[in-house]
């Protein structure tokens, strides 16, 4: 019998260690050894989870994590090494230099195949006093939990700078803790994948929650001695005994970059439908390390999201198993929940829609999440956005209550078959007072897209 074969993934989280599982299943401990390293103290965790556990509503900590190393060790057989850090990776001796963070010892770890799944960074923009104690990135469960620690001494008045998702969810975990909050972006509106006249609603709800929205008022440093103690912007001086930055994410591939792995425009590192390094055999990435191809401007996006990260650690566990998948592209559907507000949105924004060179026009009805005269109903914005002509259906976005987010996966679904506006008027949605209107608003949105793309057609 020949030698195992060693797969080394580098990263813990959802990609890396779905690419593990599924290649475990494939292929059996006597076949394939699996040795995954992970820098932070837990795998396979909810990121997506972190403000939930900020708010109160989910504890502890633990609660977060869906499999411990122990279990990966006990139950399959892969090596999962925490608190050790990927520093190098040679792709010419087709070994990974791995740092123990306990004892700071290095080793160097052979492969036969790599997965590189390390992730996102917080986006920490180039300015005085970022990295004071007290500003915090919030993407790792290390991340909420320090969080946590810095809350226990009963902080009073907190800064969100940015108003991304990560931006306005830790802005109402915050406010349910009681602190004040002020939240601090450079844009127009909230939430730059959403057209502004849809972000201005959330503006409005926000607001109304008692959070103090400041837009088109960029920060310009933070101030403090050892801890912070301010945040300057244009406009004003905000007093912050807390900071959380909250401008996105960006692709943690600088250890791929430096063993020359191939990134793309995005910062995202490149890989084929398998998810394999094009250019290096037996080299995989996945999650949210990577960049993807848009489905509907068919350019490379990067997109940090635990669905995708799952999805291409299945399929690069697959084809490292011996199979065959592929991972088609993403279409950048989103939901998120300001308190009661629901938020979401597929495919392109209206600028998205003229960056990427395509005409479009929209249309945006009101409506309610449930039948008018049924206790509940509840307020709902939709709107959709459509290619003048074919009346082909570009994207969407939903702002609402209770029951209103979800209906984003119609019009996701929709897109992914793409279909017109026209076609989706004709789409057999369920109907019941307690759930919807008898037109429920995703129709009626698309209803009057078509409308609008007839009109545009006759002049």
């Amino acid at each position: 019998m020949g030698a195992r074969e060693r797969l080394v993934v580098v990263g813990g989280d959802a990609g890396g260690m779905s690419t593990a599982s599924q290649a475990r299943r494939l292929r059996g401990p006597g076949d394939l050894e699996i040795i995954a390293v992970e820098r932070g103290s837990y795998t396979s965790y909810s990121a997506c989870g972190i403000p939930y556990l900020i708010a109160g509503d989910v504890s502890p900590v633990d609660a977060l994590v869906a499999r411990k190393p122990r279990e990966f060790r006990e139950k399959q057989d892969i090596d999962v090494r925490i608190r050790h850090e990927a520093t190098d990776i040679d792709l010419d001796r087709r070994e990974v230099v791995v740092r123990d963070l306990g004892d700071g010892s290095d080793r160097r770890l052979s492969f036969d195949q790599l997965v590189v799944a390390t992730g996102a960074l917080p986006t920490r923009p180039d300015l005085p006093g970022i990295d004071l104690d007290g500003v915090y990135g919030v993407q790792t469960l290390d991340d909420g939990a320090a969080v946590l620690a810095a809350l226990e001494s009963r902080p009073r008045r907190a800064v969100v700078v940015g108003a991304g998702y990560i931006g306005l969810e830790m802005a109402e975990a915050l406010v349910r803790r009681g602190l004040e909050v002020t939240v601090v972006e450079a844009g127009p509106a909230p939430m730059a994948t959403l057209d502004p006249d849809v972000g201005g609603l959330i503006t409005d709800a926000m607001r109304g929650m008692g959070i103090e929205v400041r837009l088109e008022d960029p920060v310009r440093g933070i101030d403090g001695d050892s801890r912070v103690g301010a945040v300057v912007t244009e406009a004003a001086t905000l007093p912050a005994d807390l900071v959380i930055l909250g401008l996105g994410t960006r692709p943690n591939s600088e250890l791929a970059r430096a063993a020359g792995i191939a990134c793309g425009p995005t910062g995202g590192i490149v890989t084929d439908t398998r998810m394999q390094s094009p250019a290096h055999q037996g080299v995989w990435a996945v999650g949210d390390c990577v960049e993807s191809r848009h489905l509907v401007s068919r350019r490379p996006v990067h997109v940090a999201l635990g669905t995708h990260a799952n999805k291409q650690g299945r399929v690069a566990g697959i084809n490292i198993g011996g199979g065959d998948a592929t991972f088609p592209g993403v279409l950048g559907t989103a939901v998120t929940k300001v308190c009661d507000l629901e938020i979401a949105r597929t495919g392109l924004s209206s600028r998205e829609a003229d960056d990427a060179g395509f005409p479009a026009v929209s249309a945006t009805i009101e409506s309610t999440t449930r039948a008018g005269y049924f206790p509940g109903a509840e307020a709902i914005t939709t709107k959709v956005i459509a290619e003048p002509g074919s009346g082909r259906l570009l994207g969407a976005q939903i702002v609402g209550r209770d029951g209103a987010a979800k209906r984003i996966d119609v019009l996701a679904a929709a897109l992914w078959n793409s279909m017109t506006v026209d076609q989706i008027i004709g789409m057999d949605l369920s109907y019941a007072p307690p759930f919807a209107p008898v037109w429920d608003p995703v129709l009626v949105a698309a209803r009057k897209a078509a409308g609008v793309v007839a009109d545009t057609a006759r002049r």
